[in-house]
């Protein structure tokens, strides 16, 4: 059969949720460390999803992302290495993982090293999933020219009939690959379910608990947990159902200041956070109780201000201070004082570890995201602007008192965030500091709680 260089076109990412009409099958891509599982997710994506590094064990979290082959849809999840004999460390919550994905996959692949041949850790995966009756497709990766095709003999000692030979650095096999997983692919329905769904970045420093606040919030181990700083790489996206809506949350790697962050898989992560951000709706500022705001904190609420993100902040690991009567006051007058640019945003205070405490998330969450989403209508901005004027008229201009015109106008020319354009006669009398009073009376009158605002202004 000819093999093909690259995947066909008809692959590509697919924004989530997935097709309403039915369940969308899962495919787990499992090997061990270091075989080019995450080449081979970000092959079939067509774009680089999972960070990729010649170094075992990159992938810690099951990283999922909806996908499609010739129009048919599937969510194709990347695990870390699976480790048969690991028992403890950071390998153990990997095959932990790898374990939990392989539970609830519909479909899997198993990638084996075709340089390096196959290896007992190879055998001992293959007789773990022995027992399952969920298809199983074997691909021998890294086998990129026709001098290399040999070395697939030594992986039919495993005793399967049906190896698929692919480079998942070079596509060359993948198409093949994923025509055999084609026919148990279902059949889309024309309708998408529809609605919106609040994307939302769980940001802070390294080890102030964005995975297990995640984990809190689904309910379930789905991201790696562990007192390292640093233990996410990846930017993890996982859906979570509150009260019947839809949240797509994205715990991100921990973000250090820039002296201490090392180049290659770090700095890899800490720019995939901060494209996190940007692509979020709402972001949730983690900050650590026990440690207090540091100068790290408000950098990263810089970004989240800089790229026009919601933001809420989660005061965390509160369950250590919540019997000191006067930690709650200290803190806010902290926030205040750390935070003068973020007077608008929620402040919540909980606990992780305990998801109880986490009651207010979900309805801040929502109503942080309808002031994001929100629209005023031009009609009651102008009269908002002519009272507004009528009291407090714009600066001087020349040592004369600008004159009040009804001829001012206001319009709401985009949301998410909202941008207001105000137009004047002489945009140059509109002083940052009338700026800023105007959209504190556009907050008092209309809320915008938890979303930046921007006021533009324009000549006439």
């Amino acid at each position: 059969m000819p093999r093909t260089k690259t995947a066909p076109a008809p692959v590509s990412s697919l924004p989530l949720p997935p097709a309403a009409g039915g369940p969308v099958p899962l495919v787990a891509i499992i090997g061990r460390p270091n075989v080019g599982k995450s080449t081979l997710f970000n092959r079939i994506l067509g774009k680089k999803t999972a960070i990729v590094d010649d170094v075992p064990g990159v992938t810690r979290d099951r990283n999922y992302a909806d996908a499609s082959y010739r129009n048919r849809p599937f969510r194709l999840v990347d695990t870390g290495g699976l480790e048969p004999s690991a028992s403890d460390g950071m390998l153990a919550l990997i095959k932990r993982q790898s374990e939990l994905a392989i539970a609830e996959a519909d479909i899997l692949i198993l990638l084996m090293d075709g340089r390096t041949g196959l290896t007992p850790q190879d055998q001992e995966v293959v007789r773990l999933l022995r027992g399952s009756t969920k298809p199983l497709f074997v691909a021998v990766n890294k086998i990129d020219t026709p001098k290399v095709e040999s070395l697939v003999a030594d992986f039919y000692q495993l005793g399967i009939e049906q190896l698929y030979p692919i480079s998942a650095e070079h596509g060359i096999g993948v198409a093949e690959l994923l025509d055999a997983v084609y026919p148990l692919l279902p059949v889309p329905e024309e309708q998408r379910e529809q609605g919106t769904m609040p994307r939302v970045a769980v940001v802070g420093r390294p080890n102030v608990g964005k995975s297990t606040l995640v984990n809190a919030v689904l309910g379930e181990d789905r991201v790696v947990v562990s007192n390292v700083p640093g233990t996410t790489r990846d930017s993890i996206d996982s859906l979570a159902v509150y009260q019947g809506r839809r949240y797509l949350f994205t715990d991100t790697a921990g973000i250090r200041r820039r002296g201490k962050i090392d180049r290659g898989i770090e700095g890899y992560s800490v720019a995939r956070s901060l494209r996190a951000i940007g692509r979020s709706d709402v972001a949730v500022l983690l900050l650590d109780a026990e440690e207090g705001v540091t100068e790290q904190d408000t950098k990263i609420a810089g970004v989240v201000i800089r790229q026009g993100r919601a933001c809420l902040l989660l005061v965390n690991k509160w369950d250590l201070r919540e019997g000191d009567a006067q930690a709650r006051q200290q803190v806010e007058l902290d926030l205040r004082r750390r935070f003068p640019f973020l007077s608008w945003a929620p402040v919540l205070f909980g606990a992780a570890v305990r998801p109880e405490s986490l009651r207010r998330l979900f309805p801040t969450i929502d109503e942080v995201y309808a002031s994001f989403s929100k629209r005023v209508p031009t009609g009651h901005l102008n009269q908002f602007l002519q009272n507004i004027l009528a009291t407090h008229p714009l600066p001087v201009r020349k040592g004369k008192p600008t004159k009040i015109t009804k001829s001012a106008f206001m319009t709401q020319v985009a949301v998410q965030p909202p941008v207001f354009a105000l137009f004047v006669g002489h945009p140059d009398d509109v002083t940052p500091a009338y700026l800023r009073f105007l959209e504190n009376q556009l907050r008092e009158t209309y809320g915008f709680s938890g979303t930046p605002i921007r006021l533009l202004v324009r000549k006439k």
